[in-house]
């Protein structure tokens, strides 16, 4: 057949620029979000911080009065817009349009782009920061270091000793043999073995029992000389951590008990003794990797009600360049110039921006709404909950409910919480009724801790206590929530 031409029409549904960087924006976490806004500032000349937002939270709080809540919205003239809400109520919703209204219950001042003072600033981001939020706890090299200025030294014993802090590895380990530290320090007189070996004495006493041993065994063997004289099996634990370590990995009770001579109950409280030291004391240290979270809602309770508040820490203070702005419009050939796009781009990602925190707003509302017995009573009460019921309620489509509630993060007098955790699978109890996931966890927890050491719950037994409360689970379920809790299993948790 002869090649021809044919024209045909279709409907496709096409995401437009700006409703891709709404999607984008939405799923990004308070940090990325910062970032992005960041960025913006940085490298789009109609975006400017907007320092007067920033003083008003700021003399607000120090004179006990209300934040004013107002939006970020677009002035088709040009005109500068106002900076993002910090405050919005279970009461009221917050949209597009909305107008300034007063909220009794802020206690915050400013996000992240200002200072820590009612004082004008240039916005250099000095002052409230996400990492405010950190739990900030020492690292391994610093607590030794702090622990070591208490003890009156010469300035050669403490070098020695600082050497030797400064050698450990992240786990607590000292990997590096003494004869190849004494090498690396410079002191005038030749450092002795005896001088290294009392060092290191040192190092091993300044705090946890088992930081600074050279293996395992020695590990083990430190914190077992930590512990009281009198603690039952300690002498058989000591004598299978110095010269039996493998035949345990193995299992090897019988070779253990003829080689150790001693009776079998002997031998199984020591082996429980031994499983319970911690072959890596470096690691319950700080780390210094950045792994903190920014909660984006706070939840606090007024009155007897639970009111859902926008973290100021986490709001962008940005606005558009008025004067750039007007300068723009009054330019010949505006349309056409590449500096259009840009002014576009500003008007977009305020609007977006304003969009994400009252879609973040109205999902925390609802996950508040639903989840009030938590609020009030624990973990113990949580209901389940699907994405399609928030989705159904605010008229929102499933998808906008997982990006608004994916990395995001609630602060509530029980604890921060990521929005993840108010969605607990639903489970069938004997009654015909439903229960959380996270309240048969929180059941599981209050067994365990509620056991006799000496005689520990074991999987089946705790499935059939829940059973009794007419929850119904396996006793697989059982053993996978009670890892999730990181609780070892029954013969692990038996104490002599």
């Amino acid at each position: 057949m002869a090649p021809s031409l044919e024209l045909s029409t279709k409907q496709s549904l096409a995401l437009t620029p700006r409703l891709q960087q709404s999607v984008r924006l939405l799923q990004l976490s308070s940090l990325e979000f910062q970032q992005e806004l960041r960025n913006a500032l940085d490298t789009n000349p109609f975006l400017e911080y907007d320092e007067s937002q920033t003083e008003d939270n700021a003399l607000s709080v120090a004179n006990g009065s209300s934040m004013s809540d107002s939006t970020l919205s677009n002035a088709a003239d040009g005109a500068a817009e106002a900076p993002l809400s910090a405050k919005t109520s279970m009461e009221g919703e917050a949209n597009s349009d909305s107008s300034s209204r007063d909220d009794s219950i802020s206690e915050f001042s400013f996000g992240p782009f200002g200072r820590g003072t009612a004082s004008r600033n240039s916005g250099d981001g000095e002052g409230s920061d996400p990492a405010d939020w950190v739990r900030i706890e020492p690292s391994l090299h610093e607590t030794l270091h702090n622990a070591l200025r208490l003890y009156h030294l010469n300035e050669r014993d403490r070098t020695i000793a600082q050497l030797i802090i400064e050698a450990l590895d992240d786990d607590g380990y000292l990997r590096q043999s003494l004869a190849e530290l004494a090498e690396v320090v410079e002191i005038e007189l030749a450092l002795s073995e005896d001088e290294l070996n009392i060092a290191l004495r040192l190092v091993q006493s300044l705090d946890k029992p088992g930081v600074g041993a050279r293996n395992l065994s020695e590990c083990l063997t430190l914190q077992l000389d930590a512990m009281p004289e009198d603690t039952p099996a300690r002498d058989v634990a000591r004598e299978i951590v110095v010269h039996h370590l493998e035949r345990l990995a193995r299992r090897e009770q019988a070779e253990l008990q003829k080689k150790i001579g001693c009776s079998a109950d002997e031998l199984r409280t020591a082996c429980a003794l031994v499983r319970r030291l911690d072959p890596k004391p470096g690691e319950n240290y700080g780390q210094s990797e950045d792994n903190y979270v920014v909660p984006d809602i706070i939840v606090r309770q007024v009155k007897r009600q639970w009111v859902v508040t926008i973290n100021p820490a986490v709001l962008p203070h940005a606005r558009i360049h008025r004067m750039y702005a007007e300068l723009f419009a009054q330019s010949a050939g505006a349309s056409r110039s590449p500096l259009a796009q840009q002014l576009q781009e500003a008007r977009w990602l305020i609007r977006n921006a304003q969009q994400r925190f009252t879609t973040i707003q109205r999902v925390a509302e609802c996950i508040v709404s639903h989840q009030k017995a938590f609020f009030d009573y624990g973990e113990i009460a949580l209901k389940p909950l699907v994405l399609r019921d928030v989705a159904d309620e605010l008229g929102l489509h499933e998808s906008t409910i997982s990006r608004a509630t994916g990395n995001k993060y609630m602060s509530t007098p029980r604890g921060i919480f990521e929005f993840k955790h108010f969605f607990p699978r639903e489970l069938s109890t004997e009654s015909g009724g439903t229960c959380s996931a996270a309240a048969v966890r929180a059941l599981l927890k209050e067994m365990i801790a509620r056991e006799n050491s000496g005689d520990p719950l074991s999987d089946v037994s705790l499935a059939q206590m829940l059973a009794d409360q007419g929850v119904i689970v396996a006793r697989r379920t059982v053993a996978k929530y009670r890892h999730l809790m990181k609780v070892p299993p029954a013969e692990l948790r038996r104490t002599a």
